[in-house]
């Protein structure tokens, strides 16, 4: 408990022995002193709630609850009902305890998931460990991290060998051995070794520092259920005010008297009113479920994202390094009028300049260096391939597509896999065919999404149709579209939005790295974050921080487990103060049911929406 709560504690306590006292004393029922004992704990627990509503009129803020509150119980104090005015505001501010510690808790268990933000680094100064501030450290800068320690900032491991914990960004509790030469990420807890880490990205650009960034001003980016209740909560406070102003003057005018019966019913029927419930309730749902998605390893942006995802219909799937590990081997080599070796020289000199898989694949299997200076010139053709002169031959290495560019005709293959075609001053020279294994838990993942209601699990790729036809076949997914250019997805995908109802949603999911464009057209991007890719987190309204397509379920289960607590508290929050309302217009309701309608809906409701921090995956 918080010092502030603790002093509100205090107050409560004071005041609730002091209306105590008050009640008993032997006082003439309407005399001066016995207002003056009810003021001592009316102004010990409700001056704040006071100054509060004058500071807001102030302002211009007039509607709130502390405006609510004020003129309800200096109405009843107005009116001699002492007793109740003090009794209401006591039990107002039991309330707003109850509420600070429901919402603190959830906030500080939130921060708890999120506690990645390093303390200090280690760096070596004349043979010692010194501690210094991560926002200070340069880039290329080596630091030491000790065993037990958070890593602070992004790095190469230069030295030593240790189990890295990345369950704090992840939510996998296996940790992962990290050795010379492998890349470690901020945030992630080092277990076992001492690691010697030179530092590639600076605090502000690490990995710790952008999730952070993410989950801090998530709560910015509202779903359509938070701005109903900020618009409902902004026009609802003036009409119930007029609606007790009207209640109080007109019914006496027409029956020509009882002012006291009307006032106070008035005054019941403001403290009724105040739509606390609602307007703290809600956010805090969609706040638990983004830190319960957190603490799963799925990184949401806000809870408009998590209120779309509920309702996805169409789920697009990047094929390569989304449902396929994207690592890439050759599997097999089919020459053309040379020989084996030769095309793959070919294939390994054209693709030396290039960085995507593929490439990597074809160099690795080559297994030498390459002589650049036998390279004269390289080009890469955005969606086909690349065309490099080498030894005075012009080499194209590439799809289909770079073949038809190029006046080449190929010989077709029927083997699945990526197929790298390879053309000599024209001629063609022959192919090499890319494998590139599905994930072990995509097929799972598909499953679970037609589990849960999702119409088409669609798959769209550059690669050929043949390894397009088995992937899908292999997965069970609905569609798959191959040969395909970055333009040619971002088509698809507004076909694709055409299909869906006007409620559903479309997600796409790919690596974030060369899917920006589809990933920012779809209702929903979902990136895999291979660790804390930086594309990945800029690109997308959804980050799963260990790329397993299974996390797509959990992160529907999540969304939909949020929005049905938000309907619920709507719900009830609405049904019990319209209830309350009609009875303490017909002089039902007293101010004890009137104190439930306020403060006991508020608190269960706020304890309602806690439970979005745990929703759990359905089976």
């Amino acid at each position: 408990m918080s010092k502030k709560q603790k002093n509100i504690l205090i107050r409560i306590i004071s005041a609730g022995i002091l209306l105590i006292i008050a009640a008993l004393l032997p006082l003439e029922e309407k005399s001066l002193l016995r207002l003056a004992a009810f003021l001592v704990p009316y102004g010990i627990i409700g001056w704040d709630v006071l100054w509060k509503a004058i500071r807001n009129i102030k302002n211009g803020q007039v509607f709130d609850e502390n405006f609510l509150m004020a003129v309800a119980t200096v109405g009843a104090l107005a009116v001699k009902e002492y007793p109740e005015a003090t009794a209401v505001m006591l039990f107002y501010q039991i309330g707003e305890l109850f509420q600070s510690v429901a919402v603190g808790k959830s906030r500080k268990n939130i921060a708890s998931l999120m506690d990645i933000r390093p303390d200090h680094a280690n760096i070596e100064v004349d043979g010692k460990l010194v501690e210094a501030d991560p926002e200070e450290i340069e880039q290329g800068q080596l630091i030491v991290v000790k065993p037990g320690e958070r890593i602070p900032l992004d790095g190469i491991v230069t030295d030593g060998t240790s189990s890295v914990d990345t369950s704090a960004l992840t939510g996998e509790s296996v940790p992962r051995t990290v050795r010379v030469g492998d890349s470690v990420i901020s945030g992630c807890i080092n277990q076992s070794g001492v690691l010697k880490v030179e530092v590639t990205k600076e605090y502000e650009d690490s990995t710790v520092a952008k999730i952070l960034d993410l989950v801090e001003n998530s709560a910015s980016k509202k779903a359509k259920a938070e701005n109903f209740i900020t618009k409902f909560a902004k026009y609802y406070t003036p009409a119930v005010v007029i609606s007790a102003l009207l209640l109080a003057l007109i019914p006496p005018l027409v029956t020509g008297g009882n002012w006291a019966m009307w006032i106070h019913r008035a005054l019941i029927f403001l403290v009724i009113s105040c739509p606390c419930a609602l307007v703290i309730s809600v956010p805090l749902s969609f706040f638990g479920g983004i830190g319960g998605a957190s603490k799963k390893g799925i990184l949401i942006k806000g809870g408009n994202f998590l209120e779309v995802l509920a309702n996805a219909e169409i789920i697009v799937f990047d094929k390569t390094g989304t449902l396929t590990k994207g690592v890439f081997e050759v599997d097999e080599i089919h020459p053309h009028g040379i020989d084996e070796d030769k095309l793959l020289e070919l294939a390994a000199y054209a693709e030396s300049y290039s960085d995507h898989p593929i490439a990597h694949s074809i160099s690795s299997k080559y297994g030498r260096e390459t002589d650049r200076n036998r390279i004269s010139s390289n080009e890469e053709i955005s969606g086909h391939g690349i065309k490099a002169v080498i030894d005075d031959h012009e080499i194209c290495a590439g799809n289909s597509k770079l073949m038809d560019k190029m006046g080449v005709e190929i010989v077709h293959c029927d083997k699945a896999g990526t197929m790298v075609h390879i053309s000599d001053n024209g001629q063609y020279s022959g192919h090499i065919v890319i494998a590139d294994k599905v994930k072990e838990s995509a097929q799972s993942a598909i499953k679970r999404l037609k589990a849960r209601g999702v119409k088409q699990t669609v798959m769209l790729t550059g690669d050929s149709s043949s390894a397009a036809d088995a992937a899908m076949k292999e997965l069970g997914l609905d569609k798959a579209y191959s040969e395909l250019l970055p333009a040619d997805k971002v088509e698809k995908v507004e076909q694709l939005l055409e299909e869906k109802s006007p409620k559903g949603s479309l997600v796409f999911v790919g690596d974030g790295i060369n899917d920006a464009p589809v990933l920012s057209r779809a209702d929903v991007g979902i990136a895999m974050g291979s660790l804390g890719s930086d594309a990945a987190i800029e690109a997308a309204d959804i980050v799963l921080m260990d790329d397993d397509p299974e996390k797509i379920a959990l992160a529907m289960d999540i969304s939909k487990g949020t929005l049905k607590i938000v309907y619920q508290n709507i719900i009830f929050a609405l049904g019990v103060k319209f209830i309350v309302l009609l009875l303490g217009a017909l002089g039902i309701a007293n101010m004890w049911l009137a104190v439930f309608a306020d403060v006991g809906v508020s608190v269960i409701a706020i304890l309602n929406a806690m439970r979005a921090m745990r929703i759990k995956e359905k089976n």
